[in-house]
């Protein structure tokens, strides 16, 4: 079967229903992995949902138990045509953040894909399960038209807690690096930059969040007879993150900055649209750093965000001094941050405040990775894309957020394409969340064009000679 033919097949599957019906299965399954009673779901999905077309198409997989410490699911599975082929890993998760049901426009369920204004509704439609469905289609219709051969071997690690912070993830790839073994990672999530434009993202921005809690008294005291007298624990801690960031979102110190933006990178983001659809807000573009374009500030630096900060009663305020306040801080950064200094720093402010019972955690991490956009393996995938699309592609250096991509990059040392079949607007983890089937047609036909190419065109042979050159690449 000639490429055109096969993208003419995975058009057909879409337009006769069967994408649309195998995905409503998927999304009936109430995969909240954040709710402790879970667990019946999330192995549900996997033997109901993802075993049998596993099975269909010739892999061998495994349902690997949680350790005890996590609740968390795994699935492994391998197709080998050939042990001298070339490998693709592909990722996903099936699990999804909480239904919240009452939250959702009049008739719409999280738990059943309804389709209403040329949209596909229901949890789970954009994050994940829309987009790993767009895979295993695709790798289905490739076997089933091309002789029944890929061309090439495909592995799979798929896990069910994603939505919880991946955890077990890392350990998981340790102990499986064997199994995992591959040439290059090809997977799905997140959004588009815009809904009309193919893109491609090359890893991820690192994430910490921080816990900042000043415990001063155990209750609040009378601000006439006591202010001036004691150290208010909202005022210290007002003042410490602004220490940090200032007014206009800009870092303080360079320790929180990265390196200067490479002129490969600077180039990829020349153009690239911020177009989150008419529900975004508008961009306030005296916000961040100065000097640098709306799309460099989310994909080239880095941001330190209040996410939540608290002190007193303020919804019925009193006259008092609290006793207590915290704040909860994100950073978001990008690769060449030195994110030890990063924390050291913040660590060390802290410490010089005069005043007890105010403390600095780290409640959560995640590494930054990317990979250089003009990488022989980016060009390849965007050209692809293009032929597929007739659309030009908008290559991401990374994510402006953060994936278990490290997992990747760094622990089994693989390049990393992200191809999303999302769109900004899509409500991820909220009410009404949904996927354009557009863009979902548009997607299977995208992918069952890249793993057929991937056979043929795919310049992996450099990426092999180099692969331990690439992981390091990606992880520094």
């Amino acid at each position: 079967m000639s490429r055109n033919e096969l993208l003419a097949a995975a058009a057909a599957h879409f337009d006769n229903g069967h994408f649309e019906r195998g995905l409503a299965l998927r999304i009936a399954v109430a995969t909240q992995s954040e709710e402790a009673d879970s667990a019946p779901q999330l192995l549900r999905y996997l033997s109901e949902q993802i075993a049998p077309q596993l099975t269909r198409c010739g892999f061998q997989f495994e349902i690997h138990e949680p350790p005890s410490t996590t609740r968390n699911l795994f699935l492994t599975a391998q197709r080998i045509e050939d042990p001298n082929f070339a490998t693709v890993l592909i990722y996903g998760h099936g699990d999804v953040v909480r239904g919240n049901a009452t939250k959702w426009h009049n008739g719409l369920s999280p738990w059943q894909l309804t389709e209403r204004d040329g949209r596909w509704y229901g949890r789970g439609t954009a994050d994940n399960k829309g987009q790993h469905t767009i895979h295993f289609d695709a790798i289905e219709l490739l076997i089933n038209h091309c002789q029944g051969k890929l061309g090439f071997n495909l592995k799979l690690l798929f896990e069910m807690g994603e939505e919880t912070g991946s955890p077990g993830l890392h350990e998981f790839a340790q102990q499986h690096q064997t199994r995992l073994a591959a040439d290059l990672l090809i997977a799905s999530d997140g959004p588009r930059v815009s809904a009309s434009a193919p893109t491609l993202f090359l890893g991820s921005r690192g994430l910490i969040n921080l816990q900042l809690n000043a415990q001063f008294r155990d209750s609040g005291h009378h601000s006439g007879n006591w202010g001036g007298l004691l150290a208010n624990p909202a005022t210290v801690l007002s003042n410490l993150i602004a220490s940090w960031v200032d007014a206009r979102g800009q870092l303080r110190d360079a320790v929180f900055k990265p390196p200067t933006i490479s002129a490969a990178v600077r180039a990829a983001l020349n153009g690239v649209p911020l177009e989150a659809g008419p529900s975004a807000p508008a961009i306030d573009l005296d916000w961040g750093e100065a000097g640098l374009r709306p799309a460099e500030r989310v994909y080239a630096w880095n941001s330190l965000e209040v996410l939540a900060i608290e002190s007193g009663n303020a919804e019925k305020p009193v006259n008092a001094i609290p006793g207590a306040a915290r704040a909860t801080l994100q950073l978001r950064y990008v690769v060449g941050t030195d994110i030890n200094a990063v924390i050291a720093k913040m660590q060390a402010d802290v410490a010089k405040i005069p005043y007890p019972g105010l403390e600095l955690k780290v409640t959560a991490q995640m590494a930054a990775t990317r990979m250089e956009p003009d990488h022989a393996l980016v060009l390849w995938a965007a050209e692809s894309i293009r032929q597929t699309t007739g659309k030009p592609v908008t290559v991401l250096p990374n994510l402006g957020g953060s994936l278990p991509n490290d997992v990747f990059a760094q622990v089994l040392g693989l390049p990393t394409l992200w191809v999303p079949h999302s769109y900004p607007a899509c409500l991820q983890h909220a009410p009404n969340e949904h996927l354009l089937p557009e863009l979902a047609r548009e997607g299977l036909q995208i992918m069952a064009g890249l793993y057929y190419d991937f056979a043929k065109t795919a310049p992996i042979t450099a990426a092999r000679a180099n692969k331990t050159t690439v992981g390091r690449a990606l992880a520094s």
